[in-house]
């Protein structure tokens, strides 16, 4: 990434990850952590939903078609959607960590547009870890996996507590969440950056 800036440098003393001995296993998919989440969920008409897959090591794979509700330019994807799509993938890396984490720094780089009815090929990894600092990188390629990158972006992910989402979200939503019947669901809505 060009211009990265200091805050996504990862300090000297920063380790490799490690992926969670119950993290998804290479090509699993890992699912909607919420069902309105509007990268993810498929309660969002107009969201991307976005299917993460496992990776080997602390890795994901992502895709995502831009559909005419993600428009920004005539006929192009919209940069914040396009941000929203690395932002996701990003975020999915914490399912490999087994931690929760919400984006603290997200750098993107812009490199080409991306039409309509693109599918964006998304790619992600955990490169180091400080603490509750989690670093990553992402790339978005259009014409196939080993395509032209189009979008790519660096980040920075902070460890919190479940108590992050409950003391700041909105009570109806939280309240749902937590009164969900289904012990897993309820779980997964914390559990990566909504």
């Amino acid at each position: 990434m060009s211009g990265t800036s200091a805050a996504l440098t990862p300090p000297a003393d920063a380790i490799a990850p490690v992926r969670h001995p119950d993290a998804p296993a290479h090509g699993e998919l890992i699912g909607a952590h919420y069902e309105h989440c509007f990268g993810c969920g498929e309660g969002q008409a107009h969201g991307l939903h976005l299917a993460a897959r496992a990776g080997e090591g602390v890795a994901v794979t992502a895709e995502f078609t831009v559909r005419e509700a993600h428009q920004g330019a005539p006929g192009l994807a919209h940069g914040g959607v396009l941000a929203t799509a690395l932002d996701e993938t990003l975020g999915s890396l914490n399912w490999l960590l087994r931690v929760i984490a919400v984006t603290g720094r997200l750098e993107t780089d812009f490199v080409r547009p991306v039409p309509l009815g693109t599918v964006l090929h998304l790619e992600a990894e955990v490169t180091a870890v400080a603490g509750r600092k989690i670093y990553s990188t992402a790339t978005g390629r259009i014409g196939g996996p080993e395509g032209p990158v189009a979008v790519r972006a660096d980040a920075l992910f902070i460890e919190v507590k479940v108590e992050h989402f409950i003391d700041n979200g909105r009570p109806e939503e939280i309240q749902a969440a937590m009164n969900n019947p289904d012990q897993v669901r309820r779980a997964r809505a914390f559990e990566v950056n909504p």
